[in-house]
């Protein structure tokens, strides 16, 4: 992995989300689904939101 320079003037910040439970439990799935199968697990497509 490359060191990236930071632009004079701008800072880069890293801020990791702590993961919900839901989040942890999915990935788990993932995880165990590519150890026995030794494949990517088929994921189905994110739900677009609509403006209204």
């Amino acid at each position: 992995m490359g060191h990236i320079k930071e632009p004079v003037g701008v800072d880069f910040v890293v801020d990791s989300t702590p993961l919900t439970i839901e989040d942890r439990k999915k990935i788990s799935e993932i995880i165990a689904y590519y150890k026995a199968t030794g494949r990517k697990m088929p994921l189905s497509k994110a739900k677009k939101k609509t403006l209204a």
